[in-house]
């Protein structure tokens, strides 16, 4: 499973995510699509980020390096693209990674922990092995911001154990993770399930030029909600 994913991450894949949120005092789920390319070895992609039945328009990204560039969020407007550390960049929401960064997801499932093998499934149309674990409290909340952490470190104290946070991997018949899951069901729901195809795709990516972007700060909420 680990040689799966660490397959995958310095490949070049089409990439297709969902993130779906929902808090304990509401009955309504979030769910954020996202799509785009992205070559995972060489830290390279571009991704388009939609809040399902919002309005809202699109968020552009595009990964160089370690920058990521923002279009379309409510951090900066008249077309202009926000900038912001990649490594450095903090999420405020459980199980979804800072600025819908790839390569974290798959660096959290990667650590996953008490994997069982639970069979075969079809995963677009292909076999796929799939496998379940658990990630520990660190690696659920590896670069959350420090009130999301608070939050989580809270929940934690009062079940008296880790946030039970499970774990998905599906790996093809070439050994490759075709899909990856976190999920969480405990009051409140927070799950995140990215789906890989075309690998070896071209991904090709230019920074915007330097009079069409804003820095912004390390952590900021780039996103439409």
């Amino acid at each position: 499973m680990r040689a799966a994913i660490e397959r995958t991450s310095a490949d070049s894949a089409r990439v297709y995510e969902t993130v779906e949120l929902q808090s304990a005092d509401s009955p309504k789920t979030y769910v954020f699509a996202i799509t785009g390319a992205f070559d995972l070895g060489g830290d390279r992609g571009r991704l388009t980020v939609q809040l399902e039945d919002s309005g809202m328009e699109p968020v552009e990204e595009v990964f160089v390096g370690d920058t990521v560039y923002v279009r379309g969020s409510r951090a900066v407007g008249g077309g202009k693209w926000a900038s912001a550390v990649r490594s450095e960049a903090l999420t405020r929401y459980f199980l979804r990674a800072p600025l819908n960064d790839p390569e974290h997801l798959l660096r959290q499932v990667k650590a996953m922990r008490q994997v069982s093998n639970e069979g075969k499934e079809q995963v677009n149309g292909v076999p796929a092995v799939h496998y379940r674990g658990t990630i520990d409290h660190a690696t659920a909340t590896l670069r959350m911001t420090s009130e999301t952490r608070q939050r989580l470190g809270d929940l934690r104290e009062k079940l008296g154990e880790d946030v039970p946070v499970y774990a998905d991997v599906w790996v093809d018949g070439k050994g490759r993770a075709v899909q990856v899951r976190l999920s969480y069901f405990g009051g409140m729901k927070a799950m995140t399930t990215m789906t890989l195809s075309g690998f070896g795709t071209s991904v090709t990516v230019k920074a915007p030029s330097a009079e069409q972007v804003v820095p912004a700060t390390a952590g900021e909420d780039f996103l439409p909600v």
